[in-house]
């Protein structure tokens, strides 16, 4: 038995033995992240993504919102694409929505190509599967944080999310990053899983995410992608939903999702 495999079976023995041990074991250890929640309790506020499908039609911007997330999280490039670690990445509209399509789509919708990241459910299923509490809500804003020193690898998550929001690192990744990057974000480690997180380092100072930022910098890129407030009746992200059509990626499922789109 090599030593990757016997880390692996060391660690999975300590999860199931840490979950025989009940809940108190469990809820200690989520309790520790003072600013999150578990699924389903109300949150002070909300961030919600509003992105404009057809503003969005513009390849530059797409890619602006790409790289710009690339670089400002220090994501590997993997030749294998199965592999990549994706935060924000495009889709075709049937395969965003399957719900929304059908035998006679309408030509204008076929192809049609579609930025896709996690969608910050209001009842997220990957934290109800977790067992570390290495991914959580926090109260102050539903951003849906991940832990990567705390997370185990168990990829239960991974499974659970059915928006396919979340990458797990199948070796380690600092090799692997290319081109420009920022040095003060931390680099992943082999086996833990990571995703979008509404860039939450710069929310915290009051910046917008870097895709957001991207997009405004294209032509034409102006509101493509809208991060705000829901509970602020007076944020442009409300005034969106309340004036534009907009539709959400599986909503039969019960998640919540707070990522919209306009179409």
């Amino acid at each position: 038995m090599d030593e990757t495999r016997r880390s692996f079976l060391k660690r999975a023995g300590c999860t199931v033995l840490g979950l025989g041990c009940g809940l108190p074991l469990l809820n200690s250890v989520r309790g520790s992240a003072s600013t999150g929640h578990s699924a389903g309790e109300a949150v002070e506020s909300q961030l919600a993504m509003i992105i404009d499908i057809q503003k969005c039609q513009k390849k530059e911007i797409r890619d602006a919102c790409h790289e710009a997330c690339r670089v400002a999280h220090n994501l590997p490039v993997y030749t294998n694409r199965e592999r990549d670690a994706r935060w924000i990445w495009t889709e075709k509209f049937e395969h965003a929505f399957p719900n929304q399509s059908h035998n006679h789509i309408a030509d204008s919708l076929k192809g049609l190509p579609v930025l896709i990241l996690c969608n910050h459910c209001s009842s997220p299923a990957c934290i109800k599967v977790c067992p570390t509490g290495a991914t959580w809500k926090r109260k102050q804003d539903g951003i849906v944080m991940m832990d990567m020193h705390r997370c185990i690898g168990c990829r239960y998550c991974v499974v659970a999310c059915p928006y396919g929001a979340r990458s797990f690192n199948w070796g380690n990744a600092r090799p692997r990053i290319e081109g420009e990057t920022t040095p003060n974000y931390p680099t992943r480690e082999k086996g833990v899983v990571e995703k979008c997180t509404f860039c939450a380092e710069r929310v915290r100072v009051n910046r917008e995410p870097a895709c957001v930022e991207a997009a405004r910098r294209i032509p034409g890129g102006e509101g493509a992608l809208t991060l705000g407030n829901l509970a602020d009746r007076t944020s442009e992200a409300t005034r969106l939903l309340r004036e534009k059509r907009t539709i959400s990626r599986n909503i039969g499922l019960g998640t919540d999702p707070n990522v919209y789109y306009i179409i």
